[in-house]
């Protein structure tokens, strides 16, 4: 069975972060492993705490993983502090850790701030040209980037800055697109080649943890031996139905349905 190394903080709600990723790798067929990097105590509506765990914990999680089960693919998530980063990308290097998908995670979706301006420097100019691909939303991108960005000739302008500053595959996602009203236009910037995915944007109530499970699903398929490109299409079907299944728990953001495709009905009589 393949498998997959997640690298993230823990979602106690259930919807972001270790366990949105946990969720996606066994939806799409991977055996699961995880170092995490952060305890965050959240629901729907936000989040109101986090500790970094030591950078040392995690390095003996990766090892330990690493150690004993063959790693397919790695997606990193929230790392926290620039330590942790420091950790990762020894670890990327001394363990040669295989397709590394990198979501850049800088904030939360309710606002809260998951890596501190030392990690965030740490995250570009070390961890980037490290990783197979990274992931940023929009805001995400405009931050790695260095630019505003508010039409699709500027996300491009923006996946050539980041792939400059050392990344070598950049995907964009388009789902914190302003400019796009009806679909959802992920750019991928592979080389020196741009692909574009197109969506049908589903309705207006806001998700909770679309990035991290992208980013989980584009590990995934490259560790079935897809592509890029195909991984990139793939996980954008695989997202858009998660967000058209999401589930109606809590009172905020709606968690994504990572078993939408398999889920049986459960008749209770």
């Amino acid at each position: 069975m393949r498998s997959a190394l997640t690298i993230a903080g823990s979602d106690s709600s259930g919807g972001a972060g270790i366990q949105a990723d946990l969720k996606t790798f066994a939806a799409l067929g991977l055996y699961g492993t995880s170092a995490i990097t952060a305890v965050t105590a959240q629901n729907t509506t936000g989040v109101t705490s986090v500790t970094p765990l030591e950078a040392d914990l995690v390095t003996a999680q990766i090892e330990a993983v690493a150690a004993d089960i063959s790693i397919h693919a790695t997606k990193i998530g929230m790392l926290a502090t620039a330590a942790i980063v420091e950790a990762v990308v020894a670890a990327i290097e001394d363990l040669d850790l295989p397709l590394v998908v990198l979501d850049p995670v800088l904030v939360s979706s309710s606002g809260y701030r998951l890596l501190d301006d030392e990690g965030a420097e740490a995250l570009a100019k070390e961890l980037l040209p490290r990783v197979r691909v990274v992931t940023p939303n929009i805001p995400e991108a405009e931050q790695l980037s260095g630019m505003r960005i508010s039409s699709r000739a500027e996300v491009r302008d923006a996946a050539r800055r980041i792939r400059k500053a050392g990344a070598k595959s950049v995907i964009i996602t388009g789902g914190h697109a302003q400019f796009d009203t009806t679909e959802v236009v992920d750019l991928l910037l592979d080389g020196d080649t741009f692909h574009e995915f197109r969506a049908r944007r589903i309705g207006n109530a806001p998700t909770h943890g679309s990035g991290c499970t992208f980013a989980s699903a584009v590990a995934a398929y490259l560790a079935h031996g897809c592509t890029l490109p195909q991984a990139t299409d793939h996980a954008q079907q695989y997202v858009a139905g998660a967000i058209a299944h999401a589930v109606p728990v809590g009172h905020g953001r709606r968690p994504l349905n990572h078993f939408w495709r398999t889920q049986p009905q459960v008749s209770l009589g």
